[in-house]
């Protein structure tokens, strides 16, 4: 299992008046205004990367800081190259500089600074990009079918499947599931602390309900045999799965199911997103389902959701009412003009 470690920040920390020391009361006090801990990890390396940059070039106080040296900065990370050769994505950028600006906006709310020099810092344009594609109910059916269901982590794997397939749930939102959180009887389960340290209560259907069931009757009492934890999933050990090894379990099930689509364990979300729209449901209730704050979140599965539109399409268009007459194909040698409108579309009867 990876784990993340906190290297020591850049500089000099001694100085209290200096970026280094700065940015270590700022992420104390994300910390202590309980932000999630992976936003504080994330923020904490993306702004050593910018320390790291100041200090090649001897800023070492905010007050050195301008808009020019930002907009400097910002193409730096533009022609930046990872290892793999690869720039740095749109949402990568934009990520490393809206830290960036939250961590300059905390530094004016302590008056530090007397202007923020970040605040007229543009951002790169989003890209509006889709979800990728989701399965259908064939391919789910076929990749929950890989597990080998005469092993405890087959049968293990397939219940969870059927809790992401039945409820959406991202994968770490699965995996800490506890006893405590299943009710059975109103056929719901509570997310504790999803994203944005934020619970929420999710339906769960009967299917996924049976498989719990069955998991924890035939092969839960095997892996937690020597460890006890209200985890519901666990693994040979009896301790919390990692989320990086679900995905590769997912992962090597769409390969054997034949399935060629990217993604990993975050496609059953898509996939059950995607679906539920197709069969009608209200985009305010996927929006409850997945847990997002805003509706525009939401709003883009039903770009992805295309088997209304097509309904729609081949309802409505005009072209409809039209189809080719069927008469022979011309001889080879009627060489006719490409502007000859003598081709006629007769209406379908």
């Amino acid at each position: 299992m990876r784990k993340f470690v906190c290297k020591p920040l850049p500089g000099d920390a001694s100085d209290p008046q200096g970026l280094t020391a700065l940015l270590d009361r700022y992420l104390l006090w994300m910390e202590t205004h309980h932000y999630a801990s992976g936003t504080v990890k994330v923020r904490r390396v993306t702004l050593s990367q910018f320390l790291r940059w100041c200090f090649e070039r001897s800023i070492t106080r905010p007050h050195e800081v301008t808009l020019e040296m930002l907009e400097r900065f910002q193409r730096h990370i533009y022609y930046y190259r990872q290892r793999n050769g690869q720039p740095l994505s749109l949402s990568s950028q934009s990520h490393r500089l809206t830290s960036l600006r939250r961590w300059f906006a905390w530094l004016v709310r302590q008056r530090i600074f007397e202007h923020d020099p970040a605040h007229d810092l543009q951002l790169p344009r989003d890209e509006r990009r889709l979800p990728r594609h989701p399965l259908s109910v064939a391919e789910v059916e076929a990749v929950l079918a890989q597990a080998d269901l005469a092993t405890p982590h087959g049968l293990r794997n397939r219940a969870i499947l059927e809790v992401l397939y039945s409820t959406a749930l991202r994968r770490n939102e699965a995996l800490g599931l506890e006893f405590t959180d299943l009710d059975r009887e109103r056929g719901t389960l509570l997310v504790r602390c999803g994203k944005g340290k934020k619970d929420r209560f999710v339906p769960i259907g009967a299917r996924a309900l049976a498989w719990i069931d069955k998991y924890l009757a035939e092969a839960r009492p095997l892996l937690a045999r020597h460890a006890e934890t209200p985890l519901v999933f666990v693994s040979k050990n009896g301790h919390r799965l990692h989320a990086n090894h679900l995905s590769k379990i997912v992962r090597d099930y769409l390969r054997a199911a034949g399935i060629a689509k990217p993604g990993a364990a975050h496609l059953f979300r898509h996939t059950t997103a995607t679906l539920m729209l197709e069969a009608g449901a209200d985009v305010r209730y996927i929006q409850a389902l997945l847990g997002h704050t805003k509706l525009s979140t939401t709003a883009i599965y039903a770009h992805v959701s295309i088997t209304k539109l097509r309904e729609v399409h081949e309802r409505t268009h005009p072209a409809r009412l039209f189809r080719l007459p069927d008469a022979p194909q011309p001889p080879a040698t009627d060489h006719r003009d490409e502007d000859d409108d003598s081709l006629e579309w007769v209406p379908i009867a």
